[in-house]
């Protein structure tokens, strides 16, 4: 069935009946990620593995024929509902097998706004729950200073050590230079947040709302650009 509807989808492409191409193409890759999802053939589960993401960029070339789009969220001083399931999981699709981090601030683990250490870990274990199928994480990051570059290191090597146990590499690079923060995934998405992966607001207390669920918890004024390319360039 998601064959078919697929090659409806062509034809119509074809046709230039683009609106109604680009619903087939949508109802297509769903029904064969179901297929993925539910076969034991390994060889059939490749062939549609290697041919969804060029159906995928076929729906998106309907959807945006100039290639482009952006999408800016604002996360207002104090607001709630921006853990970072809610903010990625609409990006990260079964097809995301690599992410690249350019953060400044993975170092300390204590500071005025909570960790930026323990924020990382957070983030993987997102990518680790899936859907997605993440093996290399790519992470760009600065030194800590003095004494705390030992602490930073040494998180940062458990982080990597327990990820192995999950089949996903933790590849470490350091930058004195780096400023931006960004976030991209191997399916061409790529995310801006101004304070990179440090939004959240430290918690009143271990025992109050939002210590635990991230969704809760009050955030920093902060704006999250999203954009597609085509092609995601490596660190």
């Amino acid at each position: 069935a998601g064959a078919e509807t697929l090659k409806r989808a062509v034809e119509l492409d074809l046709a230039s009946r683009f609106q109604e191409s680009l619903v087939c193409y949508q109802e297509g890759i769903d029904l064969l990620l179901q297929v993925v999802k539910a076969t034991k053939d390994e060889a059939k589960k490749q062939r549609y593995r290697q041919k969804i993401p060029d159906w995928g960029m076929s729906c998106w070339d309907l959807s945006f024929p100039d290639g482009k789009y952006h999408k800016q969220i604002r996360i207002e001083e104090n607001s709630t509902g921006f853990s970072y399931e809610k903010l990625f999981q609409e990006y990260l699709t079964e097809i995301v097998s690599e992410v690249w981090v350019e953060d400044p601030y993975i170092r300390h683990v204590h500071q005025a706004s909570g960790s930026w250490l323990y924020n990382f870990l957070r983030f993987c274990e997102m990518l680790v729950k899936g859907p997605c199928k993440v093996k290399t994480i790519n992470l760009l990051t600065s030194y800590d200073e003095g004494s705390g570059r030992i602490q930073q290191m040494s998180g940062l090597e458990e982080i990597q050590q327990s990820l192995r146990s999950y089949g996903v590499t933790l590849n470490i690079s350091f930058s004195s230079s780096i400023h931006d923060r960004e976030i991209r995934f191997n399916n061409g998405w790529m995310i801006k947040i101004g304070r990179g992966l440090d939004y959240f607001k430290k918690p009143q207390g271990r025992f109050s709302i939002g210590y635990c669920d991230f969704d809760l918890r009050p955030c920093h004024e902060t704006t999250v650009d999203v954009f597609h390319t085509k092609h995601t360039k490596k660190m």
